[in-house]
């Protein structure tokens, strides 16, 4: 556990004081900005961020815990918030003037990120195309997920260009010339994190604002090895259920959970992160089995008042639907299918 660092201290504060007291308020309608005014104040929007930027470098444990406690509190405020951490760690690893004109204000928590990138997974079939054009880039397509419309500030944008390069972008997130979202999307869980889809009909987008411009095979084999590890969300919201137990039926589980969590994390951290891969496979399946058991068994113990919107254990429910599909790759797919096969 890594209770004594201070941004779990300050996500665990606004789990119990903010998060979760309004979650099912919350789902019902959309996240609100007071919760992310709460999180910008926080510390959180700098938690990956280099110090000499104004963040706080802090290792994973820490980043993985603050990821658990949120999920399990509003798992909607979670995956709004959670976007701002990839571009972060781009910029980050970015040696462009993409950089320093961003790095800072991203980390402050003076602006929020999303990110439009997930569509890359689709290669070889290319959604959005960046070419050159102007002396910056123009894209071009359908990005079919955009999380945290009219909540963020700016977006990574990422399209795949003529020589078989994935190439991220930062643009405003704003509707402007080149760029249209949909109607926020009804889901059966999360709608309250505002998803759109966005159409690209020549967004132009100058160098300058290029974070990473890397061949595509390099990105994927990045993306594959962090997509195969159980995500944090997981965990945090298969805690929030068993919470809703009574001790003699959660304990059985939370025996399960913590050997999971305990080997789950410990090959996050193993040095080589492609390193025994079905085995991360398998381990993600089995946390989204055990994730879906939790919450099916706190809509039992709730009985009839299980089917009320408003009630936690069928939000809880929902919201493990969506993490078993969230992140999710062909081979986590199929990983994934053939452990319910048995």
């Amino acid at each position: 556990m890594t209770a004594t660092h201070p941004l779990v201290d300050r996500a665990r504060r606004l789990a119990d004081e903010l998060l979760a007291p309004q979650a099912e308020h919350v789902d019902q309608g959309e996240v609100p900005v007071g919760h992310l005014a709460a999180i910008r104040r926080s510390g959180l929007p700098g938690l990956n961020a280099p110090k000499e930027y104004g963040g706080s470098a802090a290792p994973p444990a820490v980043a993985r815990e603050t990821a658990e406690i949120l999920a399990g509190a509003c798992c909607s405020t979670w995956f709004v918030q959670t976007q701002h951490h990839t571009p972060v760690l781009t910029l980050a690893g970015s040696g462009g003037p993409a950089r320093e004109r961003l790095l800072g204000r991203l980390a402050s928590g003076e602006l929020l990120s999303g990110v439009a990138y997930a569509h890359l997974r689709a290669y070889p079939r290319t959604p959005v195309r960046a070419v050159r054009e102007r002396g910056g880039w123009r894209f071009d397509g359908t990005v079919p997920w955009y999380t945290g419309w009219g909540l963020n500030d700016v977006m990574l944008l990422a399209g795949v260009t003529d020589a078989d390069e994935a190439l991220f972008a930062f643009a405003e997130a704003r509707p402007q010339p080149g760029l249209r979202p949909s109607a926020p999307m009804r889901l059966a869980a999360l709608t309250a994190a505002r998803t759109v889809s966005l159409e690209l009909d020549g967004l132009w987008l100058p160098e300058e604002a290029v974070a990473l411009r890397t061949p595509y095979a390099l990105w994927a084999a990045t993306d594959r090895a962090r997509t195969a590890n159980v995500s944090p969300a997981v965990f945090g919201v298969t805690r929030s259920a068993l919470a809703l137990l009574d001790e003699d039926t959660a304990a059985p589980f939370r025996t399960r959970l913590a050997a999971l969590r305990d080997e789950a994390y410990a090959l996050a951290d193993a040095p080589a992160p492609d390193d025994h891969r079905a085995r991360r496979l398998a381990l993600r399946a089995r946390a989204s089995e055990l994730m879906g058991a939790a919450t099916t068994a706190a809509v039992v113990a709730g009985g009839g008042r299980s089917m009320l919107l408003t009630n936690r254990a069928q939000r809880l429910a929902r919201e493990a639907l969506f993490l078993m599909v969230q992140g999710q790759t062909q081979a986590s797919r199929t990983a994934h299918l053939a452990a319910l096969a048995g």
